[in-house]
Order: structure tokens, then C-alpha cells, then sequence
């Protein structure tokens, strides 16, 4: 089989037009020539970091939608299905990724539980990570999110650490906002990456010292802004990664995307490129081919350098996608869930405390979490809370609404905390995907509301749902996660256009977020500050201890 067109030298920082050859899925020769042919060929995009399990699909669908962006490979931390089913789910992870024709390379999930703070389904201990990494298929040792395990040097983290040195494996970091003394230790036990950094100062430093730094835009986190005019200057150091993507974004596009944006920013394209498609496979060692002779023919046909919209993707010389269709068929795979819990009561979501118990009606001062456009970290405030009849309650005006995590691994009492930013005027939105250990998470105008929206997700093993008063047109929408309550067993054209539709009538219930069901899963993730609750409790994740809701004078 022969390609021809302007052929992108990444290395040698030049394009020529030319013909390659691909023998037996590999590149046999590479030739200038003067066909006159005005597409580009250059190496498939690499997603440096991301949870497949995000995108709401199995990695199958996942890879249905990424070629058509010409992404061809991705590195792939499925701890979001091992917190639910530990091991189990890794190895459902690459099995089933086996079976169409790209590349994932999935990590070793350091911390599962993130935690100790909240209740998981599942434990991967250090030997258990052993054992993962003793696998070729394990790549790497998936971010460390445990942070402050590393600095103050706990046995278990320290072993899991070991472990990866020891098959000479890199270890992906995880470590929002720290800086100084606490980041050069946390570099020096090994940590290679970072993709949590939200601004200029931190990446700057995290890159001086020794770090390799992920620009992440994701379908919540969106750090591009903040970032990108580092490129120019450490582009050698620098990859992309969404993280997170939801999957009516993927229908949309992948890294293709960041790649533009960084060309209209004024970043050269060859060092574009060797963000996207050449530093993750030198960093974890990947079998993905980089347009040379004797590589793997994992090669992208685009239209031009500056919108890179894909016509062409070729996996070890296979033509997976073309001429707007992907060609990667369906597969079927067996369901694998974790769900354990029964259906609440609204009278579970009251809330009362010493202080409401003294007011019984009026206000109280209250502990508030403040969600953040386009940020996985929030702020904490205090703030006067609404009290009815000795309940601390949503206020609406305020929009400052209650919120729930509800354990679905056993049958306990749900966690009550408050947030704002939601902007809810009606109904409640909830879902089981709430990072990590995936219990349900919900925020609504009231508690009738709230268990209503719980209730559904409990049905259904899992899913996101929204629930509104009887005078809307939709009283509830829920698109049903079966796989682990995090992933649909549906193909991705159809989950994303239900995801877009329950997208929509959260944001005819109020919410002027653009992606509440998104920033609605990271409000759980303890390990990013700084307050955030848990199925125990809310938590302070600048002081990684338990805080109260209710303030006493």
C-alpha cells in the first residue's frame, strides 16, 4: 500500500511531498516524490493522559470516535473502574481494548481507594500493583494522587513507587498547587508528569524542575488558557491529555483540536506536533509509530496544519477511519457492575445539627463549596444557609443548594454538604460517576427532589440522571451507565446524543455551567483542595482532614 502527499518530518522539522510505503502494518520506505497531492501525512495523535471511562464508554467505543480525530493511541489510567471492581476491572479494560485495531496503554491505578476518607468499591494494594506491572500490557504507574502519602513517605505508597522502578516503568504524578520544598520531594521519589496544573507559575516550576508537564482540556478541567505559552520555549517537556471527556465532546473532536488552537496561538508547528504525537511515546515507551521507516504505520491523513481535520486513520497500516466514517466495527463484551445499595427516603436527606436544632427556623452559618468554571479544584466560603423547620435547605436565591453523596457499595446514611455555583431554579441532577470511588453524587433544590433523582440512579445500578417538577416537559431523563455504573454498553454516536440532551435539560433546570454533570463528578475527588464531600463527610483537601458543615458561634 502506497500514501502520498506532504509528508511531516517531525524530527527534522521539515515537510516534503513524497510517497511511503507500509509493508505487513509497517513503514518500508519513505520517498521524495512530485505527486502533486495537497493533504499532509504525519504521525496519529496521543492522548498523554486520559480516563477512558469518562467518555461514558467501553475503550471499543472510545476507539470508534477517537480515530475520526486521528487519534490513534492513548495512555489510559483506568482507575475509575478499578475503585468500583479493583483488578477485575483492569483486566475488562485491556481485554476488551484488545479487541479493535488501536492502541490503548493502560497504567497500574496507584490509589485505589484515592483515599481513605471516603468508601470505595474495591482495594488495590501494593502487591496487587506488583503484580499489574509485571504485565506487559501495564505501561506505567498511574498518577500518584496520593501526595501527601509521598511526603511524608508511607510504607504502602513508597512500596507502589518501588514497584515501578523496578520494571522500570514511569510513574505519572498527580499534585495540584504544591510548590516548593513539597514538590522537589515529591519530584525526587520519582514522579515524571503532571497534568493538574492551573497556572503559568506552577508549570514553569514543576518544568524546571525535571517534570513533564500535560496541558489538559477536558470536558471540566480546561487548563489550555492558562498554559500554552509555555510550549514555545519547553514544547520537549510538554504533551497533551484531556483527562476527562465527555462523550457528545468526542463526537466533536479530540487533540486534533488542541493542536489548532496552539497553531492560532503562534506555537510552530513542529513543536505542536511533538507535543501531540511524539513526547508520549518517547516518555512511556509506546508501540505506536512516529513516520519512520521500520515504525508501525500509525499515521493520520489531514486536510491542512492549521485546522488538522483528519480524512484518513491508519492503526499498523489499517484504515480505520475514512471519508467521515469510522471503520472499526462494534464488539460485544459481558457487563460488570458493583451496586449494593437500596432506594433512600426523603427524610434521609434532611439535615440537622446542633445549630439548626438551636434555630429550628432563620439562617445558619454554614461551610460552602464553591464549584469553578473550568477548574477540578473549588473554593471554600461561609455563608448564611436557609433553615425550615430545623433543616438546613437549599436556598435558590442564594444559589447555594444542597448536595448529596450516597454510598452505593452498602447501605448507609447519605453525606449533606452545600455548593454553590449550580444554579439550579428546579429539580436535581445526579449520577454515579463521581470520581473516584464512584458513589452517587447529587445537587438539587430540594431534599423530595434530591431522593427522587438518587432513587433513579439506585434503579438503574447506575447512570446520570435529571429530575424537574411535573410542570416541565421532561419530569426525568436518565442515561444508564450498566458497565461498572460508570460506562454505557451502548455505541458512542448514541450515548453522546443522550448525554447532550440530559446536558440540556440540566441547563433548562437552571444551571449555567457548562458541563454540570462533568464538574457535578469531580465534587467528590478529595485529593483535589479545597473542599469537597465524600460519602463520609466533608472534606478539607488543603488539610486532608474532615470539616464540618455547620459553623457555631
Amino acid at each position: 500500500m502506497k500514501l502520498q502527499g506532504n509528508i511531516v518530518d517531525i524530527p527534522n522539522k521539515r515537510i516534503f511531498k513524497g510517497e511511503i510505503t507500509i509493508e505487513n502494518g509497517k513503514i518500508f520506505s519513505i520517498e521524495e516524490s512530485q505527486h502533486h497531492v495537497e493533504t499532509y501525512i504525519l504521525p496519529g495523535f496521543v492522548d498523554a493522559h486520559i480516563h477512558i471511562e469518562s467518555s461514558m464508554l467501553v475503550p471499543s467505543e472510545f476507539a470508534r470516535l477517537a480515530v475520526t480525530h486521528g487519534t490513534v493511541a492513548t495512555v489510559s489510567d483506568p482507575h475509575e473502574i478499578a475503585n468500583v471492581l479493583g483488578v477485575e476491572g483492569v483486566e475488562f479494560m485491556i481485554e476488551n481494548g484488545k479487541k479493535v485495531p488501536f492502541k490503548f496503554n493502560f497504567g497500574a491505578p496507584s490509589c485505589v481507594p484515592a483515599t481513605t476518607f471516603e468508601s470505595a468499591g474495591a482495594v488495590i494494594d501494593s502487591e496487587a500493583i506488583k503484580t499489574l506491572l509485571e504485565n506487559p500490557d501495564i505501561k506505567y504507574l498511574a498518577e500518584m494522587m496520593n501526595y501527601p502519602g509521598v511526603l511524608f513517605d508511607d510504607a504502602e505508597v513508597m512500596k507502589k513507587i518501588a514497584h515501578a522502578k523496578h520494571y522500570n516503568k514511569p510513574i505519572d504524578g498527580h499534585a495540584p498547587g504544591l510548590k516548593g520544598d513539597a514538590i522537589t520531594k515529591y519530584i525526587d521519589a520519582g514522579m515524571s508528569t503532571d497534568h493538574e496544573c492551573f497556572t503559568f507559575e506552577e508549570a514553569l516550576e514543576k518544568l524546571q524542575k525535571g517534570m513533564k508537564i500535560l496541558i489538559r482540556e477536558g470536558s471540566a478541567a480546561k487548563n489550555f488558557e492558562a498554559l500554552i505559552d509555555l510550549a514555545s520555549e519547553h514544547f520537549e517537556n510538554m504533551m497533551f491529555c484531556s483527562d476527562d471527556k465527555h462523550p457528545d465532546d468526542l463526537i466533536l473532536d479530540h487533540i486534533n483540536k488542541l493542536c489548532a488552537r496552539a497553531i492560532a496561538k503562534g506555537v510552530d508547528v513542529f513543536k505542536v506536533l511533538q507535543m501531540a504525537c511524539v513526547n508520549p511515546v518517547k516518555h512511556y515507551n509506546l508501540d505506536v509509530g512516529l513516520l519512520q521507516v521500520g515504525d508501525a504505520a500509525d499515521c493520520i491523513v489531514v486536510e491542512d496544519l492549521i485546522n488538522f481535520k483528519t480524512i484518513q486513520t491508519y492503526i499498523n497500516g489499517t484504515l480505520v477511519f475514512s471519508k467521515g466514517e469510522s471503520l472499526i466495527k462494534p464488539v460485544t463484551f459481558k457487563n460488570l457492575n458493583n451496586f449494593n445499595c437500596n432506594k433512600k427516603e426523603v427524610s434521609e436527606f434532611r439535615f440537622e445539627s446542633s445549630a439548626t436544632l438551636r434555630l429550628r427556623s432563620g439562617q445558619a452559618k454554614i461551610r460552602v463549596i464553591e464549584a469553578l468554571e473550568g477548574q477540578l479544584v473549588t473554593n471554600e466560603f461561609i455563608e448564611d444557609a436557609l433553615v425550615v423547620d430545623g433543616n438546613l435547605v437549599s436556598n435558590i436565591e442564594k444559589d447555594i443548594l444542597k448536595m448529596t453523596v450516597v454510598n452505593r457499595y452498602e447501605n448507609q446514611k447519605p453525606a449533606i454538604a452545600f455548593i454553590k455555583n449550580f444554579g439550579l431554579k428546579a429539580g436535581a441532577i445526579a449520577s454515579s460517576v463521581g470520581h473516584d470511588s464512584h458513589n452517587i453524587i447529587a445537587v438539587g433544590v430540594s431534599d423530595e427532589a434530591i431522593c427522587k433523582a438518587v432513587n433513579l440512579i439506585i434503579e438503574n445500578k447506575g447512570g446520570i440522571c435529571a429530575v424537574s417538577p411535573d410542570s416541565y416537559r421532561d419530569p426525568e431523563i436518565i442515561v444508564p451507565l450498566p458497565v461498572a455504573g460508570i460506562m454505557s454498553d451502548q455505541d458512542g454516536k448514541t450515548i453522546g446524543n443522550q448525554y447532550a440532551a440530559l446536558d440540556n435539560m440540566a441547563k433548562q433546570l437552571g444551571s449555567k455551567l457548562n458541563a454540570p454533570y462533568m464538574t457535578l463528578s469531580f465534587m467528590a475527588l478529595l485529593v483535589i483542595p479545597s473542599l469537597k464531600l465524600s460519602d463520609k463527610g466533608l472534606f478539607n483537601g488543603t488539610d486532608f482532614k474532615f470539616t464540618s458543615v455547620t459553623i457555631d458561634d
